[in-house]
């Protein structure tokens, strides 16, 4: 007669348990990096064209700034303002903040603003504090994006205060946001534009974001990772060898 040994019974019970095990372990580290660390974020407009493009999917730090409620999955109330915030915002930063009038709304723009600054656009031109932000030609650049398509879109390179330079379009030398009024940005409060100045839906405009809370940053974008043209959706992986953007993978945000 033979013998079922209790060892026998219970080594597929605990390699089950050890299963269950890593994947719980698996699924908090990855909460644990998601909530304190990275959270991947996809473009899905061309609103901070050329900088960024759609399809291009980015790594947003969530530490640079601190950690608000907006920081976490599903924003739980559990404190206001933010905490451990080693380092400040910078002009020239860009950020994926919470837009004010629906929080559920990711936006990313970049930070020209800063609390107490005096910000307004005369004639196409930028200026911080009555100074005029230096704007020079620097091509033309066309998008793959069929929605937007953008040909031959005049680009203009500007240098802010700190020394931050990047690509800025502007299609049109007349369009409503080529000359505003003098914004006074409140404190703990940033104002946001995009790099594509004639189709940026940004804090110059009163349907915009407006003025935006400190509370409300999520983080800087730091790198693309992954980036597909000519609107191919991230399913169709067969189409990803020929409408892969191979340039601009593990590319900075600057």
């Amino acid at each position: 007669m033979k013998y079922v040994s209790d060892n026998a019974e219970t080594k597929p019970q605990n390699a089950l348990w050890e299963n269950i095990k890593v994947i719980i372990q698996a699924l908090l580290l990855a909460m644990v990096i998601r909530t304190v660390l990275f959270q991947p974020f996809t473009i899905p407009s061309g609103s901070m064209m050329p900088t960024l493009l759609v399809g291009d999917y980015i790594f947003v730090n969530k530490f640079a700034y601190g950690f608000s409620k907006y920081s976490m999955p599903f924003s739980p109330d559990l404190f206001e303002g933010r905490v451990l915030q080693f380092s400040e915002p910078k002009r020239g930063d860009v950020i994926v903040f919470r837009l004010p009038q629906q929080p559920e709304i990711d936006y990313i723009k970049r930070l020209i603003g800063l609390p107490g600054d005096r910000i307004q656009v005369r004639d196409g031109v930028l200026f911080v504090n009555g100074t005029a932000v230096p704007k020079q030609g620097d091509g033309a650049f066309t998008s793959d994006y069929r929605s937007d398509p953008g040909t031959n879109v005049p680009v203009f390179r500007e240098t802010l205060d700190n020394g931050v330079t990047f690509d800025t379009l502007d299609q049109s030398p007349s369009s409503r946001g080529d000359n505003t009024r003098e914004f006074v940005v409140p404190a703990e409060h940033y104002f946001f534009m995009g790099d594509n100045r004639d189709n940026s839906l940004d804090s110059r405009f009163d349907e915009g974001p407006g003025m935006v809370p400190a509370e409300n940053l999520v983080g800087r974008a730091s790198v693309i990772f992954f980036s597909l043209g000519n609107d191919t959706s991230f399913r169709e992986i067969w189409k990803w060898p020929s409408n892969m953007r191979w340039d601009r993978l593990f590319k900075g945000v600057h």
